[in-house]
């Protein structure tokens, strides 16, 4: 009678599985327990706002030439364009002016709306939908900048931009806690869901803004002239970017300096992907800042060099903006203004209390200790 190999028994998990495996989990738990760079989501949101309103603001009296239907770019030609492209826009859907003014007017509202964070679900749909139109209504007349504010302000609508620093914020703000309300499972579910949205739009936003200096440099070493010096010569005597010609040809007669600059600009954005978990993102960020107000001044590309400092402050961590809160002297407000009071700071904090899985206040915002034990106020 044969005798039947007992079963093999199951190998055990290596420790680089298993580390994997840890790995996994972590970012598992990070991605559903709670939202994180809710602060740099606000600073998104606010910036992206007030440079689309600026920028309607500076185009108003343009607004025809450039979007209307008095553009060289007529409405017949936007749609014969969206035929082959796809695109939409909600100003080619009449050829009327007073619905142009209309629609411009809405553009203003919602950038000043969405600025402010109010309703800020509903609006950041409508922000993106008239970026999306105007961009697409007069595609061949911008700077490029827009180009990026499309596809944050895309992103923003999958973020939770309106929890810090906004008019929702301070509304929530006295709302008591409703974890014991009946039907918890769903708003447990819901809040989950929200903060799944969120974490992901905010690791596509920061990746984003890492292929775009990525792809950048990779365009730069590409070139001969980045490689001995002389790109940004040729950039300064281009008359589309010389808004100051005395200055332009003041800086194209220092050669070495321009040379320095245009390595340095290089080496800011090879080095850029690789310095974001560490110290040094801080004087590397503040070089990019300069290096986006030379592009805006110098170049005349205010739009686009806006846009990238915005985008720059998603790299940023909670911690440093709270502590740019901190050492603001904030003064206490009455009663009913919507703040939270911290009574062991005697000053009014901006962010309100927001609710825990179970319920409980998790202390973002109020003073009060927070998961981890430390003190979480704004």
């Amino acid at each position: 009678m044969e005798q039947t190999e007992p079963a093999p028994a199951a190998a055990p998990i290596r420790p680089a599985g298993r580390r994997a495996l840890d790995r996994t989990s972590t970012l598992l738990t990070l991605l559903v327990d709670k939202p994180v760079s809710l602060y740099a989501a606000a600073v998104l949101r606010i910036g992206y706002g007030l440079l689309y309103l600026v920028f309607l603001v500076r185009e108003f009296p343009h607004r025809d030439e450039i979007w209307g239907p008095g553009s060289p770019w007529t409405p017949a030609l936007a749609r014969q364009l969206f035929d082959e492209t796809g695109w939409v826009s909600l100003l080619t859907l009449s050829d009327s002016r007073a619905y142009f003014e209309a629609c411009y007017a809405a553009a203003l509202v919602t950038s000043a709306l969405f600025m402010l964070g109010w309703r800020t679900r509903v609006v950041s749909v409508l922000f993106a939908v008239v970026v999306a139109s105007f961009h697409a209504r007069a595609i061949f007349m911008t700077d490029g900048g827009d180009n990026l504010l499309l596809l944050m302000s895309v992103y923003l609508v999958f973020t939770a931009c309106g929890r810090r620093w906004s008019l929702d914020a301070r509304r929530k703000a006295g709302r008591p806690a409703d974890g014991g309300r009946p039907g918890s499972r769903l708003r447990d579910f819901r809040r989950t869901l929200g903060t799944v949205l969120h974490n992901c739009g905010m690791f596509v936003i920061a990746a984003q803004v890492c292929f775009l200096y990525g792809s950048a440099v990779l365009y730069k070493v590409q070139g001969g002239s980045w490689g001995n010096g002389t790109a940004l010569h040729y950039v300064l005597n281009l008359d589309l970017f010389r808004p100051w010609p005395a200055l332009s040809l003041l800086l194209d007669g220092h050669a070495v300096v321009i040379a320095v600059a245009g390595y340095l600009t290089v080496l800011l954005q090879v080095a850029f992907p690789f310095v974001l978990f560490g110290r040094l993102k801080y004087p590397v960020l503040t070089m990019l800042v300069g290096l986006h107000l030379g592009i805006a001044v110098v170049l005349g590309l205010p739009l686009f060099s806006g846009v990238m400092i915005v985008a720059d402050a998603v790299f940023l961590p909670d911690r440093f903006y709270r502590s740019l809160v901190r050492r603001r002297p904030w003064t206490a407000r009455p009663a009913g203004s919507g703040t939270v009071q911290d009574p062991a700071r005697g000053t009014s904090a901006l962010v309100p209390p927001q609710p825990g899985p179970t319920g409980a206040l998790r202390g973002a915002g109020n003073g009060t200790a927070g998961p981890s034990g430390t003190r979480a106020g704004s």
